[in-house]
């Protein structure tokens, strides 16, 4: 079994519309979409829903008013300034604290120094996540809620399911898009990958956001290689995309032209194969015939 993890240094350099066309290409794998802060290859892929589950990603202090005596001991040593003082609810005098949620980065300490034990430490639902059925094969997802955290935790739990659904359909190949960035969810999303696919632009905070990721995958000791898309807008920044990579022992696999067809391919819900033939689909079936070789390694 193999597994391809295609990220970017930021979002929006068409990774997603590159999963999916790679999806396409591969005919039958299982599909892993990481990138739970943003998700969005279910819009090209409409997956429908097999099984769905609470994402627990931690826990969160709640304040029992009728317990606490309101001495503001947990207020004093909370480090994120999440516990504040309220007037009780019932209008007679005195205060008592209640915990911000939002704030509230779910360490406990209040819990544990409480001297009245009038502090719950519940957990908490971050969010779900999904296996369902899609054209080209599984592929598990998820969504986090509204200001809600532990996006690596969850990022890990989708590619061990797909791992594990992987194994059990005796599927080789598993097709991941990962999170954009360098932050925790990357390095979530890309640990133990055989391959991971950078897709960058040809722009100079491209290079600078290529240059992150290019480090932090050598930390991992990962094989990497490069696709600039819409490589044809600045020729020049191109040259110095792959001069880089060319120093760095990267090889650039895939060469994208700027299309329209990307646009209207996202418009009709389809991946770009799919849409047909445009020069920007026929890079992504010569890059892919490349990166068969590199995932047979």
């Amino acid at each position: 079994m193999k597994e391809l993890v295609v990220i970017s240094g930021k979002g929006g350099t068409g990774k997603t519309s590159i999963v999916a066309s790679l999806a396409t290409l591969a005919g039958k794998s299982v599909l892993a979409d990481c990138d739970v802060d943003a998700a969005d290859l279910h819009l090209v892929l409409e997956p429908t829903i097999k099984r769905r589950e609470d994402f627990i990603g931690g826990k969160q202090a709640f304040i029992i008013e009728n317990n606490c005596i309101g001495c503001g001991k947990c207020e004093k040593i909370c480090k994120f300034d999440a516990i504040e003082e309220k007037a009780l609810s019932n209008g007679s005098n005195g205060s008592v604290y209640k915990v911000d949620p939002i704030s509230c980065e779910g360490c406990g300490v209040c819990v544990e120094f409480c001297p009245n034990q009038a502090i719950e430490f519940n957990e908490v639902v971050n969010g779900e996540w999904f296996v369902s059925d899609t054209r080209y094969g599984t592929m598990v997802h998820a969504t986090l809620g509204i200001a809600q955290e532990n996006s690596g935790k969850l990022v890990s739990l989708i590619r061990r399911e797909a791992k594990d659904i992987a194994k059990r359909e005796n599927q080789d190949l598993i097709i991941v898009d990962g999170s954009p960035g360098i932050g925790c969810p990357v390095i979530a999303s890309i640990t133990g990958a055989d391959v991971v696919l950078v897709v960058t632009e040809p722009t100079l905070s491209g290079l600078h956001d290529l240059d992150r990721v290019v480090k932090l995958a050598a930390g991992f000791d990962l094989s990497v290689v490069v696709a600039i898309n819409k490589y044809d807008l600045n020729p020049n920044m191109s040259e110095k995309i792959e001069a880089y990579a060319s120093q760095n022992d990267i090889e650039v696999i895939g060469k994208i032209h700027y299309d329209k067809a990307f646009t209207n391919a996202q418009i009709k819900k389809e991946s770009l194969i799919e849409y047909g033939d445009s020069p920007s689909s026929e890079d992504i079936k010569e890059m892919w015939k490349r990166l068969s070789k590199e995932l047979d390694r």
